[in-house]
């Protein structure tokens, strides 16, 4: 184990792959940090991974869907959708002390099939890692 990992074990009395909660990001400055850092596109979605180099162990999340991807309703899809995956497998496929930014693309995040999508977020964080 790293010391990340023993840090989450300790803090959490969990293994290092069990997150009771992502942290979710909100603020300008770290998806303007997360923009920086390297993607991966995906038919569905992007993904943007950045390693934040400190001592927080913690894996944060972040969404986000423009006006490309259609109105308020199918952004707001999007944005659920994309929140789910987050939920589902990003706990098993984190890096710990990595800032990932998922983001929807035009037409297709909310409309795809879910589990196309759940695939397409795999690939594209095995990519980065």
């Amino acid at each position: 184990m790293t010391s990340g990992d023993e840090k989450i074990e300790a803090a959490t009395g969990k293994p290092a792959a069990v997150f009771a909660r992502l942290t979710i990001m909100k603020t300008r400055a770290d998806f303007v940090a997360a923009s920086k850092a390297r993607y991966q596109t995906a038919p569905s979605l992007t993904v943007q991974m950045r390693n934040r180099d400190d001592d927080d162990p913690a894996v944060r999340v972040g969404f986000t869907c423009s006006k490309k991807v259609g109105n308020a309703v199918a952004r707001n899809r999007g944005k659920r959708r994309l929140r789910e995956i987050a939920r589902l497998d990003l706990p098993a496929l984190a890096k710990t002390g990595h800032d990932y930014v998922l983001i929807g693309k035009k037409e297709i995040t909310a409309t795809r099939e879910f589990d196309a999508m759940r695939a397409d977020f795999a690939k594209a964080l095995g990519k980065l890692s």
